[in-house]
Order: C-alpha cells, then sequence, then structure tokens
C-alpha cells in the first residue's frame, strides 16, 4: 500500500511578483529549490497564509540568488505580492518507508533567504 506522506515544505516565502498573463505556474529561485530538494516541473500544493488559499501548480526556476516567487497565470489571483506562502510537495512512500520518512523543511526569512 502506498501512502501520500509530506516529501519538502518551503515554510515562509514572500511572494515577490505576479503575472497574470504567463501560461501558469511558480517560479522560484533555483537555490530554494535545490535546498529544499525540489525540481522544475514538479507538481506541488501553494498555501497562503494571509488568505487561506491553496492549490496546486508546478515549478519553474527562478536565476539562483534572485529570492524571486512568482505566481504566473492564473495562480497570480491567489496572492498579492507580500503574502506569506508555504510550498509543499507529497511523495507516495511504501508503509514501511512512510514509518520512518522524515521530510526536509526549509524555512526562509522575509527576503527568501534560507535561514
Amino acid at each position: 500500500m502506498l501512502i501520500e506522506m509530506l516529501y519538502a515544505k518551503i515554510h515562509g516565502l514572500t511572494c515577490t511578483h505576479t503575472e497574470l498573463y504567463y501560461e501558469g505556474s511558480l517560479t522560484l529561485d533555483r537555490n530554494l529549490l535545490d535546498l529544499a530538494g525540489l525540481l522544475p516541473g514538479q507538481k506541488v500544493q501553494v498555501v497562503n497564509v494571509n488568505n487561506g488559499a491553496r492549490f496546486e501548480t508546478y515549478l519553474i526556476e527562478a536565476p539562483r540568488q534572485s529570492a524571486r516567487v512568482c505566481l504566473n497565470g492564473p495562480a497570480a489571483r491567489m496572492a498579492s505580492v507580500g503574502d506569506s506562502l508555504h510550498v509543499i510537495a507529497y511523495a507516495q512512500l511504501e508503509q514501511a518507508q512512510a514509518a520512518g520518512h522524515t521530510p526536509r523543511v526549509l524555512r526562509v526569512d522575509k527576503q527568501n533567504r534560507p535561514l
């Protein structure tokens, strides 16, 4: 049996941009992707602390050290610049793996720098 578990989370991102007229996705600093163990194109859930919105999208990389957190396309309507966001990725694990699994959690400051 497979169990869906938290795989990785980036906690406390600050939305820096929104681009409504784009194909749709979440653009994140490549450094943050690497530190959290996330990949461009990976499906993620985004949670907006300010308004309670939850939605799914996929990741696009922004230049390393850019601190860019940009909601694109329809997702741009789900947050405003300055909102606090959490990005969550899940993985399906066998029950034995799930019992010993520890998710990777990356916390960032208000400027999207790793803590």
